[in-house]
């Protein structure tokens, strides 16, 4: 029976990463970072390590010669070893963002973003899995610039970045704390959700709480729009209850004093673990001079993304919302 290259790529990168968890009494994650920056760097990295499992681990790399894999198999085979490790052991704002949503999140950007070169920005790069997935999708020059405030999640999405030779400058930083980047033409990210527990650097924001501790999300759009270029647009993953906590209405002048609205789209809750979780792609674009809304906002009901009938069918919808809204 034939293997397909995923499965080949993710039995070595499981295989090692298990070998040096062991050697290295680290979480099988770390194990996995260590792993990848081997097979990156064509060299065994870790000198602590006895010979007879360094020459097992050569073994196993000289196996794989990862030029002879798309950037795309790369990914997946890293992005399955990663959820295995995160099933191990996983906080809830771990979630990876399934890969469905990102080929999505890359195909409504390539129809929003009109330059050929512009700068990517995602504050809750995580792993890395979104971005890079976005930019194997969009056929343009984009520079990238991931933060994540994770220093396991950051050397993962480091690796992965490094695996798949996409040039992406990261930051290991809590991503509401000053950043030191240039404005961006595009954002893209999914949003932790939760409460932030910063009060003193939550006051620095026109969204922090009257009373008590923010919103995380909340805060991460305002961030997001203060290192976008006028006229750039956002796309973001958001809570499907983001217009109905307590906070909204403060959310809701925010976003009328900075921001166009050009779409929402529903996901299908059948995509979640359950309806508390359910998340749906919000698409802003700065304010600036000259920047038209829309005749009318895309507002998108998405089926099952496995219905395919149904799927061709609103994206033909969504092309038409372009030809008539974005010429």
């Amino acid at each position: 029976m034939k293997i397909s290259p995923i499965e080949q790529l993710f039995t070595v990168f499981n295989e090692t990463a298990l070998v040096l968890q062991e050697e290295l009494s680290c979480s099988y994650l770390e194990a996995l970072a260590e792993t990848g920056e081997n097979m990156f760097q064509g060299t065994i990295l870790q000198d602590e390590l006895s010979e007879l499992t360094t020459k097992r681990l050569k073994k196993q790399y000289e196996e794989i010669h990862l030029d002879k894999y798309s950037k795309e198999d790369i990914r997946k085979a890293y992005q399955l070893v990663i959820l295995k490790g995160m099933k191990e052991n996983v906080q809830p704002n771990h979630q990876m963002t399934p890969d469905t949503i990102g080929l999505l999140v890359g195909y409504l950007l390539d129809r929003f973003v009109k330059q050929s070169t512009f700068r990517l920005l995602d504050p809750a790069v995580g792993t890395g899995n979104l971005l890079t997935t976005v930019l194997n999708h969009v056929p343009k020059e984009i520079t990238s610039i991931g933060v994540d405030v994770d220093d396991i999640l950051i050397k993962l999405a480091y690796v992965n970045a490094n695996l798949q030779e996409h040039p992406i400058q990261l930051f290991n930083q809590d991503a509401l704390e000053p950043l030191f980047i240039d404005p961006v033409e595009a954002v893209i990210a999914d949003l932790p959700v939760g409460f932030y527990p910063n009060d003193v650097r939550a006051a620095d924001y026109q969204l922090k709480a009257n009373t008590g501790h923010s919103y995380s999300h909340h805060l991460f759009i305002e961030q997001s729009v203060r290192h976008t270029v006028p006229g750039g647009y956002l796309i973001f993953l958001v809570p499907s209850g983001l217009f109905e906590s307590e906070q909204a209405a403060q959310l809701h002048e925010f976003l009328k004093e900075h921001v166009i609205i050009q779409g929402l789209l529903q996901l299908p809750e059948t995509m979640f673990k359950n309806k508390s979780a359910a998340k749906n792609i919000f698409i802003l674009q700065k304010k600036g001079e000259g920047i038209q809304p829309p005749k009318q906002a895309m507002l998108v009901n998405l089926p099952s993304l496995s219905k395919q009938y149904e799927m061709d069918r609103i994206l033909s919808q969504i092309e038409k919302w372009f030809q008539e809204n974005k010429g």
